[in-house]
This record gives C-alpha cells, structure tokens and sequence, in this order.
C-alpha cells in the first residue's frame, strides 16, 4: 500500500518544492561532511489555525506523526541521505543472498533495516520503562541463585522440551557440585509494546541472552537525530526530542569492568557467535559472551554441548552463566507473573508493584480455565514456545487448532508453551527503509530497554538502564524480529 521507491541508479533528481537549481547529486566531499538541506521556499504547516480551527492536543500529535502526508521528493531526499550516512557510518549487515555474506567481514553488506523517521512514543511510558530496568536487573540476579525454583518451574517443560531439558542439565550439575558465580554480569533487554485500549506499558519479553542490535541501535538513534538536526524545521520535528543512546559503548563498559573483576590481565577474553552471522555490529567482548547459544539450531552435536558445560564448569565470566539463562525463559516470566511470587525475590512493595504493573496476562497451559478460552477467542492470545529470535510464536486461528490438537493428544506437550495475552498497540503512519527501497505503511512498534548489570559476591558493581531498541513492523505483521526479516530498526521521539 503507498508508495515504494528504490534508489537503483546514480540519476539526478530535481525537487520542486526547493530551488529550481537544488539538484540531489552534491560532490563526495557534500554528502560525506555537510548533508545538505536548502531553505524550503513553502511551510509544511499542515496544522495551521486558519486551516484547522480549534484541534486538541491528541489531534494536533495525531497529525503530526502523520509520515504519510509528505511531500514524495522530500521523502526522496531524506532517504537518499539516509542511505549515504548509513553507509558512512556502519549501519550495515550482511545480505542473505550474497555467499559468504556472514562469514567473511566486507563482503555482501547492505544497509540495515530501518524507520525512515522517529517513532513518537510518550515521555511518561519511556520513563517509566527506563525506570524498571535496574528493577529487572535485580530480579534477574536474585532469581538466578534460586535453583530449586528454577528447577521445579520448568520440571513440565523438561519433560516435552529437548533444548530446555539440556539446559537444565547443565544447570543441575552445577547444583550438585555447588558451583558459585561469585562474579556475574547481566547484559539484558526487557521488551515492552504500549497498549492502546489500556494506555499500558506490557512487558513483552526480558532477554539474559545474546540482547542483539546493542549496536545498530545506538546508529538508528544517532541517523534520526541527524536527519532531523537538518530537516526538522520543514517537518516540524525537534531533533533534541530523539532520546541519545549510548547503549553499545554502555555494553562495552559492562564487560569491560566484568574483565577488570576477574582480575588476571592475561586472560584469554572469548566470545560465541553462530557460524554465519550477518548482524556483524553490537557484538562486544567479555570473558565468555553468549551471542549464540538460545537456539537448538546452534547445537547440532554432543561436541556442542560438552562445549557448553565446559564453559559453565570454568572459572570463566560467563554472559549470560546458566542460571541467567533460564531465568529469560517464557516459563520462567510466566511464574513470576503469579500472584506472591515477586514477594519471593523483592523485598520492597513499591518496586514489586512497579515491575507488576507491566506485566501482561500470562498463564499455564494446564489452567483448563484459560486453554477455552483462548479456543474461544484466540484473537486474544498468543501462544509462546522456549524459543528466542523469532517466527515461533502462535496466533490467530493456529492458536485455536493448536490448543485443539494438544488437548487431543492428551500428552504433556502442553508444558512446552505459555500462553499470553496479545497486546494491540496503537498503529502510525511510518516509511520503512529496506534493501534501499522506502516504503509507506501502518506500523506498530516495540521497545526494549538495555540493562546492565555486574556483581562481584555481595558488591553491586553496575546496575544500569543502558540504552534502548525501538524496533518497527507493518501492522499486518504478526511476528517482530528485526534479523528474522519481520520488522526494521527504529528510534523514539518524546511526545
């Protein structure tokens, strides 16, 4: 739907709505150091009294997040000097369809996805997100040292889940020989969508492994700010309103002072990565750092995970160690969303009731109570497996025939989902940028919020929000993962 532009040649191209003589070919040296935009000889006030008599605050925001009304050559330019600072400046991955795109450095790289422009989102909910990250941090930490809770919350899962059942083999062997993690860094993401019925800011997901686009992230923020540090007058935008994100340098200070704790500087500082990895930015060192590892797919042998239990048995930082790891799964946010169950961890009521009020409905499949329900209205559902990196999740109509076939069968394999309330956040008229192609659409957005967390015995060393992920997708679009090819890379705008 709209219109979709592919920057395919070198061609010149005039914008009538400037000067006559502006034409979109400026010399290396223009594009490199002074992207340029001329004086508009027209006002893209579309929000004017004369026009619009009395409008209230909601519809004056309402239209002017309104992308679609802009003038298409505008929309030109701003995607032309988009696409030369994304080259300029790093914001590139590896293309699927080029050999060897993910596995030699330069080759085959493309530009990221991304928004075109900033995705406005309210002040008071990125406060409050912000706010609940040193809160998630803590709660990582503490529930991680709770073996016998980790254990028996996922004893179901164990049982139908090949991948989560090794886990948790690891996990217990470490119980049996008491090893401890005096040292432990977090390097987490806690994902939030804002629903619009409610105005409710509902946790999606917390990530304690391999919390991606660190880096890609930090880039998007910095092109919207530049792009509207130079065409923000014509429309209307302030670039000061983009928050500044830091979050890939405040990842690098993380695992930095976690080598630093370990305290032998000649350590051998390792990280894991998958074998073809085409998001080549964000992935920063530690002594042991798990950019892969959350997927059944990254262990196709024995060798692998003797690979991993060797890990967990050294002496070694690891980020995210075992323990951390179980605490991100679906199962294990599930529980904690229980009645009484914070109060297992958190001491303080006010910080219990703050990480509550962003939990969304979330529930066991073997609460007979919800399973109809959400065959009577699976509209209303998701249904989520042990998995991260997206495309798993269930919806619609296969949530209904899913639940259907489970209770069938009469098995356990129930125990290998959660299920949880679907989130309907409000839509916006944003232009996603994709294999140089700029494209108009209706979009629905997520945030994630960076945390950092480092611990050495009873010492907190770091315990910071560090950064955010806003990430983008057509509204049509069920699943959200950036690398899955569901969604681009995003920024925030404060309104």
């Amino acid at each position: 739907m709209g219109v979709s532009l592919c920057f395919t040649t070198s061609a010149t191209y005039t914008l009538p709505s400037f000067s006559s003589s502006y034409n979109r070919s400026p010399s290396l040296s223009q594009t490199l150091f002074f992207p340029f935009c001329p004086k508009p000889l027209f006002s893209l006030n579309l929000m004017s009294k004369s026009k619009c008599g009395n409008v209230d605050d909601h519809t004056l925001t309402s239209s002017l997040f309104d992308y679609h009304r802009f003038d298409h050559q505008l929309l030109q330019s701003i995607a032309y000097d988009s696409l030369v600072w994304a080259s300029l400046h790093g914001l590139l991955v590896g293309h699927k369809s080029i050999q060897n795109s993910g596995t030699v450095p330069g080759v085959g790289l493309v530009h990221a996805p991304f928004a075109l422009l900033p995705n406005p989102f309210p002040e008071i909910h990125w406060k409050q997100a912000c706010h609940l990250a040193p809160l998630f941090n803590e709660l990582v930490d503490r529930v991680s040292l709770d073996g016998k809770f980790l254990q028996e919350s996922l004893s179901r899962t164990k049982k139908v889940d090949e991948f989560t059942s090794r886990l948790l083999d690891i996990h217990s062997k470490m119980l049996e020989i008491n090893k401890k993690e005096d040292i432990r860094l977090g390097l987490h993401r806690s994902d939030y969508m804002l629903d619009e019925q409610t105005n409710s800011l509902l946790q999606i997901e917390l990530n304690t492994i391999s919390s991606s686009f660190a880096g890609l992230s930090s880039l998007v923020s910095k092109l919207h700010r530049n792009t509207l540090s130079h065409y923000g007058k014509l429309l209307e935008l302030d670039s000061e309103r983009v928050p500044a994100n830091n979050s890939v340098n405040l990842f690098v200070e993380a695992l930095a002072k976690a080598w630093s704790e370990y305290n032998n500087p000649r350590a051998v500082i390792m990280f894991i990565v998958q074998a073809v990895e085409r998001n080549m930015g964000g992935q920063a060192i530690a002594v042991i750092y798990f950019r892969a590892g959350y997927t059944p797919a990254d262990f196709p042998s024995e060798s692998e995970w003797r690979a991993r239990l060797l890990m967990e048995q050294s002496s070694a930082i690891k980020c995210p160690s075992i323990s951390y790891h179980l605490v991100g799964t679906k199962k294990i946010q599930q529980e904690l969303a229980k009645p009484n169950v914070l109060e297992r961890f958190l001491e303080n009521k006010d910080d219990i009731a703050k990480l509550r009020e962003c939990f969304a409905g979330l529930w066991s499949l073997d609460d007979s109570d919800i399973a109809r329900k959400a065959i009577e209205r699976p509209e209303l559902y998701v249904m989520k497996p042990q998995r991260e990196g997206g495309g798993n999740n269930i919806y619609g109509d296969a949530v209904r025939e899913t639940l259907q076939k489970l209770q069938k069968a009469g098995s356990q394999e129930d125990a290998a989902y959660i299920l949880m309330q679907r989130i309907f956040p409000t839509t916006s008229a944003a232009i996603l940028m994709r294999d140089g192609c700029w494209h108009k659409d209706h979009a629905i957005s997520e945030l994630g919020i960076y945390g950092t967390y480092l611990r050495n015995k009873d010492k907190v060393i770091m315990n910071n929000q560090s950064g955010y992920l806003m990430r983008t997708k057509v509204s049509s679009s069920d699943e959200g993962g950036v690398a899955a090819g569901f969604a681009v890379l995003d920024s925030v705008y404060l309104t």
